[in-house]
């Protein structure tokens, strides 16, 4: 039989239906599906925000009352203290001190975990990045979204399971959302805020019926060629990309169609009706995505390119604005969470990939410098305590004096938050057992509810 012959005779037989292709064909099994945790979790899924640049932790959520004493004094030779610009307030019934640049974020205060003894693994901005992405701030490793997407599959299969809403790149780009030996289909799908965040992805002229005979005899061949190459999991996630590609066309346009949101939703977040580039589109948007069944969420704040994010070298001055674009959406979307009754079960993770150095070289200096030895994150959401500071630096934020916590151990404990040993999540490659957290991480029963 010619081929042409062949593939007129199955598509007019209707061979193309899902239940005879399994029959002509034994599927390998899903990467995507749902698969149990380790223990019952108290999470079902992550949104991670992400400020690209190395925010200021003694500007923002650790307060330094004795830095702010000694400011323009000089510590030594070509260094002094430069204290911080902005008032620091309790907030909510904890107290938490917590700037004027986040005062709304102040506003859920009391469904925070205040990390203020975060130390990450490298001082260079793209190091760090990938460092508090991947675990390694060396070689390149699978991203904490995949590894969470590898771990769990998702219970959507018409979008992805990893999603990254970032409007410009961040140090380390495209590395700190990849699935580097994992299987590609557990890399993170980049959304980009603006008028077209998914390219092409509206659905092709012709008909849902015909589209999908096409696809289905797309997908008939791809299986016929995969047999005798079913070790090559680049080819079986190409397969599987048509198959995810298809779903979005089916569920992603309405899940970035905020027509339907109240006037009253939007105005929680700080979005302008119309509005699609904002960090508070991201942030309504991730709402809607975690809704649908998305496992891990990402959001970017910055771009490198363009000079625009937190690294404040000597541009400390920006603060406000930076602040401004966050602070409003990302309060919005923990109350808009917790009022839908999804806070419980979603961990809403702040973090960065450094401080900034509490000494500047000259009295007057308006910025600061890297600083990875003491930094802060925060956490709210499931499994985690609300109202409470975890760890502390110095009188001045230089070190860390009382629990230390690294990538290594932040890592453990989301993903514990999530049912998953952080031991036991492996990978094998090259001869040996990979995870995120290599062979450190603890998990920090201190934070967790």
């Amino acid at each position: 039989m010619h081929r042409r012959t062949m593939i007129s005779s199955i598509a007019g037989a209707g061979l193309m239906m899902p239940g005879m292709l399994s029959e002509l064909i034994h599927a390998e099994d899903n990467p995507l599906a749902p698969k149990d945790p380790h223990f019952t979790p108290k999470a079902k899924r992550v949104i991670f925000l992400f400020m690209t640049g190395g925010v200021s932790h003694v500007d923002t959520f650790d307060h330094k009352p004795e830095l702010n004493a000694r400011h323009d004094q000089e510590r030594r030779a070509r260094q002094f203290y430069k204290g911080s610009g902005w008032r620091f307030r309790p907030r909510g019934k904890s107290g938490i001190e917590i700037s004027d640049l986040f005062p709304h974020i102040g506003e859920v205060a009391d469904e925070l975990t205040v990390v203020n003894s975060m130390k990450n693994i490298n001082g260079d901005h793209f190091g760090a990045t990938i460092g508090i992405h991947t675990g390694s701030a060396t070689f390149n490793r699978p991203s904490f979204g995949s590894w969470v997407s590898y771990g769990l599959g998702t219970v959507n299969q018409n979008l992805p399971s990893f999603v990254v809403m970032s409007k410009g790149l961040p140090y380390g780009g495209g590395q700190n959302w990849g699935s580097d030996f994992i299987p590609v289909s557990h890399q993170g799908t980049r959304l980009v805020p603006g008028d077209e965040p998914i390219r092409n992805i509206g659905p092709q002229p012709s008909s849902r019926k015909h589209q999908k005979t096409e696809l289905d005899l797309v997908d008939y061949f791809n299986k016929l060629h995969l047999r005798g190459r079913e070790s090559d999991s680049n080819l079986k996630s190409r397969i599987r990309s048509f198959e995810t590609a298809a779903g979005m066309q089916l569920e992603a346009p309405e899940a970035l169609d905020l027509s339907r949101e109240s006037e009253q939703t939007l105005k929680l977040y700080g979005l302008e009706e119309g509005q699609t580039d904002s960090f508070a589109w991201q942030c309504l948007v991730a709402r809607r995505m975690a809704e649908r069944g998305v496992r891990f969420i990402e959001l970017v704040d910055g771009d490198t390119a363009l000079d625009f994010n937190w690294d404040a070298h000597a541009n400390i001055s920006k603060y406000p604005q930076l602040a401004r674009n966050v602070d409003k959406p990302i309060a919005g979307l923990i109350k808009d969470l917790k009022q839908r009754g999804m806070l419980d079960e979603t961990l809403v993770v702040f973090t960065t990939e450094f401080g900034r150095g509490p000494c500047v070289p000259s009295a007057g200096t308006d910025g600061r410098g890297h600083w990875a030895n003491a930094y802060s994150s925060w956490i709210a959401g499931g499994g985690i305590k609300g109202g409470v500071v975890y760890g502390r630096t110095d009188d001045f934020g230089m070190e860390v004096v009382d629990d230390e916590c690294s990538p290594h151990d932040f890592h453990a404990t989301l993903l514990h938050c999530l049912g998953i040993d952080h031991t036991r999540l492996t990978y094998r490659h090259a001869g040996r057992d990979y995870r995120l957290t290599d062979v450190h991480g603890h998990v920090i029963n201190d934070i967790l509810n």
